[in-house]
């Protein structure tokens, strides 16, 4: 049929170089010629790959709406340039049906060529791939529907709303049929702006609207303060001015809490009965004292603050400090810390200091607790000697005397450990029997013929399980338990 019409390669010649795709439809419904472009957005490397016909076309390609549904019969864009049917701006999905992940989007316009004497001659589908364009204006609606931040986007050919978001329903309470189509005069972003005019003025020359303070009017007539800003942007092929809103009344809210939860925090702080500090985390200088740090390490407010502990030679044990430090800068914290501190006249205490980081007006720093237990560690360190100088020979020990060594035990708190008797071995527990009648290792050793390494194992693991460091501390234990070392003892 090409031969009948000279001017048919010419057609051709000028088609073949254009970037657009391009498909020539013969009368009976066969496909003439398709260029390079179009064999490209169909994925085709030939003419017989994309269907020599409009038939073997629509078996070989799915079509689908820009909805995403097929097509009714006979209204797919090549059956309706078949049926001389002119139009323009049809979006059409194309997907290999032998390759269902090989698809793409392209818009369609139809064209009739007729002959010179005004018959059709053939039909004309001409196409572009819109999938990049289509796959852009997607993520934008995803990203514009789901962001929680009020936004609404109207165009500027007549100022009217054209997309709303949840975050603006919710905002202004209005429904987004009440919203849509409506202009931004009546529904008025932009109401009691500090700088109405400017934005009225960048809103009509389709500028962006710089950030500014406004009034939300919501339909139960109360009022809504945010700061408003525009920027301009293209919909489709529309220009549009996207509004974005930061909702004022939460940021008011957040920042009297926050004001009022400083000056708890302050009030805490001062009047706190534990020696208190907050330094900077950079170089942990002090940026504040309370009073009872002024009265125990004898250094005013106006001698700690912008000095670092350092300067003031607070750390007994420099090198405490630094595991102190490093211990901060591993977990972010850390609690119970125990070292000794130096007082402004001289003087030392033992103390279990606590950091945690924190943040105040801003800039990050560290808050530290020191609990002063000089008394407790003297109270312990006698009793302890006390103790370990009474288990120096404990054959002489009475019932009575344990049993007070154990309520001692019970009035300093529970017992760190949770083993039962029966979760010791058989060897732990003639070791604990003989431990509670006051044997040493050689003692031990002799009773149960074991070499004197073996005895430190067995005596190094019974420590171990019941949580415990002293030979005392595994009477105490035994006792608790009922035992005195009287016999080996019995397991339920």
């Amino acid at each position: 049929m090409l031969a009948e019409y000279p001017d048919r390669t010419q057609l051709q010649l000028i088609i073949a170089g254009i970037t657009e795709g391009v498909v020539l439809i013969e009368p009976d419904r066969s496909i003439s010629y398709v260029n390079a472009a179009a064999l490209a957005m169909h994925g085709a490397s030939s003419p017989a790959e994309l269907g020599l016909s409009i038939d073997v076309y629509l078996s070989n390609f799915t079509l689908l709406s820009r909805t995403k549904q097929p097509f009714a019969a006979g209204r797919s864009p090549i059956e309706r340039v078949a049926a001389e049917e002119e139009f323009d701006g049809v979006v059409v999905n194309v997907c290999p049906r032998d390759r269902p992940d090989r698809d793409r989007t392209l818009r369609v316009r139809s064209l009739v060529v007729k002959t010179p004497a005004g018959s059709p001659d053939c039909h004309v589908l001409v196409m572009a791939d819109i999938t990049d364009h289509m796959e852009a204006e997607d993520r934008f609606e995803f990203m514009f529907s789901a962001n929680p931040a009020p936004a609404a986007i109207c165009r500027l050919s007549d100022l009217r709303f054209i997309k709303v978001n949840d975050g603006f329903l919710q905002l202004t309470g209005h429904a987004r049929e009440d919203v849509l189509g409506r202009s931004v005069y009546e529904v008025d972003v932009l109401e009691r702006a500090d700088k109405r005019d400017l934005a009225i003025q960048r809103l009509k020359a389709g500028e962006t609207i710089p950030q500014m303070e406004a009034c939300l009017r919501t339909p139960k007539d109360t009022e809504h303060f945010v700061i408003v800003a525009g920027q301009p942007l293209e919909v489709g092929a529309e220009r549009c001015m996207l509004f974005t809103f930061a909702d004022l009344e939460d940021r008011r809210k957040a920042e009297v809490a926050l004001a009022r939860s400083e000056e708890r925090f302050a009030k805490a702080f001062r009047l706190s009965p534990v020696p208190t500090m907050v330094g900077t985390l950079e170089d942990h200088r002090f940026v504040d004292v309370n009073d009872a740090f002024v009265r125990v390490m004898g250094y005013g407010l106006e001698e700690a603050v912008g000095r670092t502990a350092d300067d003031l030679r607070l750390w007994a044990d420099s090198r405490v400090r630094r595991q102190f430090e490093a211990a901060f800068a591993e977990n972010g914290s850390v609690r119970g810390f125990e070292a000794k501190f130096q007082t402004k006249g001289g003087g030392e205490f033992d103390c279990l200091v606590s950091a945690e980081l924190v943040t105040i007006n801003d800039q990050a720093c560290v808050l530290c607790v020191f609990q002063d237990i000089t008394e407790r560690k003297r109270s312990e360190g006698e009793l302890v000697a006390a103790i370990e100088a009474a288990m120096a020979d404990t054959s002489w020990f009475s019932r009575g005397v344990i049993e007070k060594l154990a309520a001692l035990r019970q009035l300093s708190g529970p017992a760190t450990s949770s083993v039962r008797l029966q979760d010791l071995t058989s060897r732990e527990r003639d070791i604990l029997g003989l431990i509670c009648r006051g044997a040493r290792d050689a003692e031990i050793g002799l009773e149960l013929k074991l070499s004197p390494h073996t005895v430190r194992n067995h005596v190094a693991s019974l420590y171990r399980k019941l949580g415990v460091n002293r030979r005392s501390a595994v009477v105490i234990w035994a006792r608790e338990r009922g035992l005195d070392g009287a016999a080996r003892p019995a397991v339920d």
